[in-house]
């Protein structure tokens, strides 16, 4: 992967469905035009300060798997039997929660936004929906199966139609506000809330619509020369995509009031019906195309987190295999794309969104307390890129806000039960992990499994 591809995989990766739904989210919880803008161009700061503290990470440790390598290369060598946890937990998360989670709501939304056109008076039924998501599955992992560079044109191609739909919309609502229409831009600081945790919430609606951010970290293996591509990528696709995001809201709001973004369940697909007439129904394409594209580079970092793990001995070694022919992680493609299916069979598009983004933000803000912990472990390694030490505090600080504010504003059962699926790694990391040796007396079968799994699609370590 070059320069261009890595800025695509990162754009093409945030701009899914979450900009097409999440203005609504925004605004509910700023109440107001202006301030919805700010919390749009705050999340960008906050999203861009996190990558660039990435950034050093992984110029600093060039390996795949992202979160996985850091936490395994700052802790796994401190103590032999607790160092590896941080880096495991994370793998049983990222790997059953985090990546199949963020799979599941794109290919869920690629879905709904598909079968649109063919149920304009209605709600498309959940069968139709979920048939759609699944063959998607289908198809986006045997892409990412046969061949990297397929998955990247693939995803280039995606990224230039999503950045077209982004410019349709920008360039009519501005039209519309140069014809005169600037009834619902110009209401300004109207009604802004004043609860904190109300501005809380659109703040991770808008953060939702980001993410995505740190997948190129997941390839940096497969990056031309990322000492200087995977900074430059970040600096480039993050800002890039937020000015993208602000004049898309500004797009809406030309065509749009916030009362009706607010009511409307598929915004983009309400301002096509205003603003294109009787080629409407190009926009839930162009909204199919934005979550294919979305969910390809997913699947695509994905893979490589389950590929780094397995390479650690976090999980079976059959998961760090590639193909013979095709050179890509075949065997952690299939894992991660099943886990995914096995998500959207039962899913529910918001519950899976609370669920991922308080996950998330823990793994973030721990990875980046990483990157403190090593400025004092290691302080003479080589880092090609450096950010200042005050940037990676407030990440932490951010990321601590972002788990703690919704359970003080809302506090549910669903984040006790993500807590106790998190630890609940521990059960597996003991015996299985630090203690295999006591499993030596299964290794003739495990060979046998995963000589058949090499036999099946010729893969090899």
């Amino acid at each position: 992967m070059g320069l261009l591809s890595g800025v695509f995989l990162i754009m093409g990766t945030m701009i899914g469905s979450g900009i097409f739904i999440s203005p609504k989210g925004v605004l509910e919880g700023t109440g107001s035009v202006g301030m919805a803008l700010i919390t749009w161009m705050a999340c960008g700061v906050v999203v861009t300060l996190a990558a660039l503290c990435y950034a050093e990470l992984g110029t600093m440790i060039p390996k795949s798997g992202g979160e996985h390598s850091y936490l395994m290369h700052t802790f796994g060598k401190m103590d032999k039997c607790f160092g590896p946890v941080p880096a495991f937990l994370f793998d049983w998360v990222g790997l059953f929660i985090i990546r199949p989670t963020m799979f599941a709501i794109m290919t869920l939304s690629l879905g709904t936004y598909a079968i649109k056109p063919f149920f304009p008076n209605c709600t498309p039924p959940d069968v139709a929906v979920k048939a759609v998501s699944l063959s998607a599955i289908f198809v986006i992992a045997f892409i990412n199966g046969y061949s990297v560079k397929l998955a990247t044109h693939i995803q280039n191609i995606c990224t230039v139609v999503k950045l077209l739909a982004i410019a349709i919309i920008t360039i009519g609502g501005i039209v519309r506000i140069a014809q005169g229409n600037r009834e619902y831009i110009q209401d300004g600081f109207e009604d802004t809330q004043t609860d904190v945790s109300l501005i809380a919430i659109a703040f991770y609606n808008g953060l939702w619509a980001f993410d995505g951010w740190n997948n190129l970290n997941f390839v940096t293996e497969e990056l031309i020369n990322p000492g200087r591509n995977l900074p430059i990528s970040i600096m480039i696709g993050i800002p890039l995509t937020t000015v993208c995001y602000v004049l898309v809201n500004i797009g809406y709001l030309g065509v749009m009031s916030k009362e009706e973004i607010i009511l409307s369940h598929a915004v983009a697909v309400t301002w096509g019906d205003r603003m294109l007439g009787l080629v409407a129904s190009i926009m839930p394409i162009f909204v199919a195309i934005s979550c294919f594209g979305a969910a390809n580079g997913c699947l695509f970092a994905s893979g490589r987190l389950c590929f780094a793990a397995a390479r650690e001995g976090h999980f079976p070694e059959v998961f760090s295999y590639i193909s013979l022919n095709r050179k890509t992680p075949l065997p952690s493609i299939i894992l991660t794309a099943f886990i995914g299916a096995c998500l959207i069979i039962p899913g529910d598009l918001s519950a899976l969104i609370d669920f991922f983004s308080f996950s998330a933000w823990i793994a973030y803000g721990f990875t980046v307390f990483s990157l403190l912990v090593l400025r004092r472990t290691e302080p003479k390694t080589q880092r090609p890129f450096r950010v200042p030490t005050v940037v990676a505090i407030s990440v932490v600080l951010t990321s601590l806000y972002l788990v703690m504010a919704p359970i003080l504003h809302s506090p549910r059962v669903e984040f006790l039960y993500a807590a106790l699926f998190i630890f609940s790694g521990l059960l597996l990391y003991f015996p299985f992990v630090y203690y295999r040796d006591c499993w030596r007396p299964l290794d003739p079968f495990i060979n046998w499994v995963t000589i058949k799994v090499q036999i099946v699609f010729l893969v090899v370590p």
